[in-house]
């Protein structure tokens, strides 16, 4: 059992069968040798009979295989791993974006400054397994995407999946799900599966969720080129580390807390990353409850939070691309940014091997944009500047923006680079690096939607912690409601759309 958690709590939520805590923890059943999501339809067991595991690599380390009528690999990540800033959090969000699978744990203890001894030692005391388990875990889900969604060949799934050997994936599958690749294989809907690298697949998250509203926040900043927005669809194109791929994004359509995902990809072992990095931009993993439980009793925003309750931060799938957007972005209205960007990725964006609707060109890494001729973009020689001097920033790791940066030493760096102040560096921390509690200071829109409510710049820097950033999407809305699908609360008045930029 994972020493952190509490099983009376535990147990109430599976003897409640309480969705909200899928994803916090996994149950383990010792008569039946398997573990469940806290909302199992089974039995309850008895309490004699269970033990707690925050993850479902350590309920596998214990001997555990994965229920296949509950199917806890399913359901939305723990919310714990965006909420903290410790390394055992950092290294999670790096393994979740395949780090692992990339340079192994050698790489992942580099990105974190520990030696591998270190990092091992931490996750083992906190998860009860290493990086190599907690690794293994997410190849095992990745690989029951593939099988249940591709007509691919076994032995193809296994190295899509980032296995090493076909054993090791027969051996890994036998072990998680106890049946093996062909038996998951046979338990898939009868649906078609379309061309090879191209999967349809449900990103489930947390209820509430109005995936229609964080879809339309995305759309409404979409970049030509590289974004694209239809009224019910999101497209964008994602730079991978095999090559780019292409996500359409749209709500279920059963209505359900949920996104459906149709992914393009270049090369199916980005597979895993690509939907990490999707459920990131969508804020899937959230606790709306914590969220709302603070936000809803403040007086100023409890009548916000019950018109728009489970209202997400919509994040950007590279925090590097977010950061130099952040920069385009100062002293201009999101159209104009948009327009920025735009000519920004023409004069030195990737450009894709075919086109893919109207989306053209990956966003240009930070190599690329430190040599890239911008004159024609039409930023001014101050912003020309900026924006050369963080591409090189972010490419010689002077600047780290990875899902496992520390985010304060992060703001501290940005901060450094010549034109770039706290409002910049606050954009990147809570849209970039997924930051819940960032406050945007001397942002004019959060002003004026403060002053509508009677509140100031100073209350929300207290009262509002640790869901500052949920507060400023609150207060976003008020200032600029056609970016939102769900109108602001009726007892406030909306403001016209002003830029909600100030200088950096």
């Amino acid at each position: 059992m994972t020493s952190s958690l509490d099983p009376e709590r535990c147990y109430r939520a599976v003897a409640s069968r309480d969705a909200r805590f899928d994803g916090w923890f996994v149950t383990a059943v010792a008569t039946t040798g398997i573990y469940c999501r806290p909302s199992c339809p089974a039995r309850t067991p008895l309490p004699g009979n269970v033990s707690f595991y925050s993850t479902a690599a350590a309920a596998q380390g214990a001997g555990y295989r994965a229920c296949r009528r509950c199917r806890p690999d399913a359901v939305p990540g723990s919310p714990e791993w965006d909420v903290r800033a410790d390394v055992v959090a950092r290294a999670m969000r790096l393994i979740g974006d395949g780090e692992v699978e990339r340079s192994g744990v050698p790489g992942l203890a580099a990105r974190l400054g520990y030696s591998e001894r270190q990092l091992h030692r931490l996750l083992v005391g906190e998860l009860g397994v290493g990086p190599l388990a907690l690794a293994r875990a997410q190849r095992a889900q990745t690989a029951r995407l593939l099988l249940e969604t591709t007509d691919l060949p076994v032995s193809d799934v296994a190295f899509a999946a980032g296995f090493a050997s076909i054993r090791q994936f027969n051996d890994t599958v036998r072990e998680v799900f106890a049946t093996t690749p062909t038996g998951l294989r046979r338990t898939r809907a009868a649906a078609p599966l379309g061309t090879p690298g191209r999967l349809t697949l449900r990103l489930a998250a947390r209820a509430p969720y109005e995936a229609a509203e964080v879809l339309l926040f995305l759309g409404g900043h979409a970049v030509p080129g590289l974004e694209e927005w239809d009224g019910t669809t999101f497209a964008r194109v994602l730079d991978l580390p095999h090559g780019p791929g292409v996500v359409q994004l749209s709500p279920a359509a059963d209505g359900g807390p949920a996104v459906t995902a149709r992914l393009q990809l270049t090369a199916l072992r980005d597979l895993g990353t690509a939907v990490a990095r999707c459920r990131r931009m969508l804020d899937l993993d959230a606790d709306p409850a914590a969220v709302d439980g603070v936000l809803g009793a403040d007086p100023a925003l409890g009548a916000l939070v019950a018109a728009a309750p489970g209202r997400r931060v919509p994040a950007a799938p590279d925090a590097d691309e977010l950061a130099v957007r952040a920069v385009l972005g100062q002293q201009v209205s999101v159209a104009g940014a948009r327009t920025l960007t735009a000519r920004l990725l023409r004069a030195a964006g990737t450009p894709m091997p075919e086109p893919v609707g109207t989306l053209t060109h990956a966003f240009p890494r930070p190599a690329a944009l430190a040599d890239a001729d911008l004159a024609a973009v039409g930023l001014t020689g101050a912003r020309r500047r900026t924006v050369h001097a963080l591409a090189e920033a972010l490419d010689s790791g002077a600047v780290t923006l990875d899902p496992g940066a520390d985010r304060a030493e992060a703001g501290r760096a940005l901060q450094a680079v010549r034109g770039i102040g706290p409002w910049t560096a606050a954009v990147v921390a809570m849209r970039g690096l997924g930051d819940p509690d960032v406050w945007l200071p001397g942002d004019l829109a959060l002003r004026r939607s403060l002053a509508a409510l009677g509140s100031s710049d100073a209350e929300a820097a207290t009262r509002w912690r640790p869901w500052r950033s949920y507060a400023v999407m609150h207060l976003w809305a008020v200032a600029a409601p056609l970016l939102f699908s769900r109108p602001p609360a009726p007892t406030t008045r909306p403001l016209a759309p002003t830029p909600d930029r100030s200088a950096s």
